[in-house]
């Protein structure tokens, strides 16, 4: 994963340019309207979606596994964005806690062990009634089932992205147990679920 993600970037640098996508901007709202202030983007690339964050206000911190894209997001938005280079299967990657966690285009990037624990890792490092929200690719892609089939609706195409596809009710298996309140469709690039959750006292 890591090799592919550097040479990606490396190749193609900014290749989804700097403005933020629509889910994105969504989630600012949501976080604005909540209060929230300290916030960790797992996967945050060359941070196209961090500047939005930090323009209301928020403090960011990222975890990238490209060393280039890490490069890319200090040139673009500056080198107070604390980043932590790693993958996000190693997180954490320190002991605070964090009142949002916004997880843009990666969770269906893993495999079934890897989305729990990422799930799991994001969820660990809330504070009480701290959010996160997860961006995943629906079936309504017409991506789905293309390429060669590795398990139960995960694909891989594009030259060796694993891409796992997903409804409703594996969205209620994976994150019904961390928070799970609201779900939206958004159509970007993509067709999109926005996934929200909320760490509650009983559930933390």
């Amino acid at each position: 994963m890591k090799e592919f993600w550097e040479e990606a970037f490396k190749d193609k640098q900014e290749m989804w340019g700097l403005d933020p996508t629509k889910s994105t901007v969504l989630t600012k709202d949501f976080f604005v309207d909540k209060g929230v202030k300290n916030i960790l983007i797992p996967g945050i690339g060359y941070g196209r979606n961090a500047k939005v964050f930090v323009d209301n206000g928020m403090t960011v911190t990222g975890i990238e596994i490209s060393q280039t894209a890490i490069d890319l997001a200090h040139k673009h938005f500056g080198s107070e964005l604390k980043i932590y280079p790693g993958s996000v299967t190693e997180m954490p990657f320190d002991n605070k806690l964090y009142d949002g966690i916004f997880c843009y285009g990666l969770i269906y990037l893993l495999d079934e062990d890897e989305r729990k624990k990422l799930i799991q890792s994001c969820f660990n490092q809330l504070t009480e009634n701290g959010f996160m929200v997860f961006t995943a690719i629906t079936k309504d892609a017409q991506t789905y089932g293309q390429g060669t089939q590795i398990s139960k609706d995960r694909f891989e195409m594009f030259g060796g992205v694993k891409i796992f596809f997903y409804d409703k009710e594996t969205i209620e298996e994976e994150f019904g147990k961390t928070g799970l309140f609201e779900v939206t469709e958004v159509t970007e690039n993509y067709p999109f679920y926005l996934i929200k959750c909320r760490k509650s006292k009983e559930k933390s």
